[in-house]
């Protein structure tokens, strides 16, 4: 991991869905007006089993009146709590879909847990492109670099883009501390491992989240914060903690939390890379519940 610094400044606007807590990037390339969208958000109500598009529809929005091009589409992983409206917007702007190259071992666990059946594919080939750890590629003049940090999920991506790092749930802000990683494939030692590459970049790097979640004391949203806020002051993982004095934190805490109120209909459409599962021989797509019978 270099710790040289990081000079390339880019342009981040960020985009807040209250309905999940979760935050949505444009990361662009000021020279060149060249952008990547990062964790977008599809509007799902569940008790009324429908979808919209309206935060989908603010990125899309803001890409045609700042006249940008739209090279990539990330997810920094098949997340458990918001569906991704991925697929949309591309009909929309365009850029490529792109995770991580685990998703693969997410599809194979889930699509057994969903009993989804052969015709789903389980080698990531709904994505347009799944990166390997460190692998480089652009946003108009600028490279990027994508950084496995698994932990939380198998397939957990981080992002350098210039001068920031967008870590998807590695990481929330320092006084909230760090993602679970008690769904199938997490491991908090993995995570604490994960973290220190990141910890290793630069002090002044900027840390974009996925989402925050006001913690006690707290009014206001935050989702941006330096590695030296995260070294010094992270409540989990700061200088100074052992993995296992992380680990032993990680797994009591894990154990008093209950799965996220999306994870069912969240993880089936995001293992699609945002796609609904196929319509049935009425027209109609459904998402299935697995029933916990014991």
């Amino acid at each position: 991991m270099t710790t040289s610094a990081l000079t390339e400044e880019v342009q981040v606007e960020a985009f807040f869905d209250s309905a999940t807590n979760t935050v949505s990037y444009i990361v662009n390339d000021p020279a060149t007006d060249h952008c990547a969208i990062i964790d977008s958000v599809l509007d799902y109500e569940p008790n009324a089993a429908r979808i919209s598009h309206d935060n989908a529809q603010r990125i899309v929005d803001a890409v045609r009146e700042r006249g940008l091009a739209v090279d990539w589409l990330l997810e920094t992983h098949a997340h458990a709590d918001h569906l991704s409206a991925a697929p949309w917007i591309q009909q929309q702007v365009g850029g490529k879909l792109a995770i991580g190259e685990h998703i693969r071992t997410v599809q194979d666990v889930f699509g057994k847990i969903f009993n989804a059946g052969t015709e789903f594919e389980r080698d990531g080939s709904q994505f347009d492109q799944l990166f390997a750890d460190g692998v480089e590629y652009t946003i108009g003049s600028i490279t990027a670099r994508a950084i496995h940090t698994p932990g939380h999920t198998p397939a957990c991506m981080s992002h350098i883009i210039g001068d920031a790092v967008f870590v998807g749930d590695t990481l929330f802000m320092p006084d909230y501390g760090t993602a679970r990683c008690d769904f199938p494939g997490g491991d908090a030692r993995t995570l604490y491992r994960s973290i220190q590459k990141l910890m290793a970049l630069p002090d002044e790097t900027r840390v974009f989240l996925c989402h925050d979640y006001l913690p006690e004391g707290r009014r206001e949203y935050r989702w941006q914060t330096t590695v030296g806020e995260q070294r010094r002051h992270n409540i989990h993982v700061h200088e100074g903690v052992t993995e296992d004095a992380f680990v032993a934190m990680r797994e009591a805490r894990d154990a008093t939390l209950g799965m996220p109120r999306l994870i069912l209909p969240s993880v089936q459409v995001n293992m699609r890379a945002g796609h609904l599962p196929p319509e049935e021989s009425n027209g109609v797509h459904y998402l299935k519940i697995p029933l916990d019978t014991l």
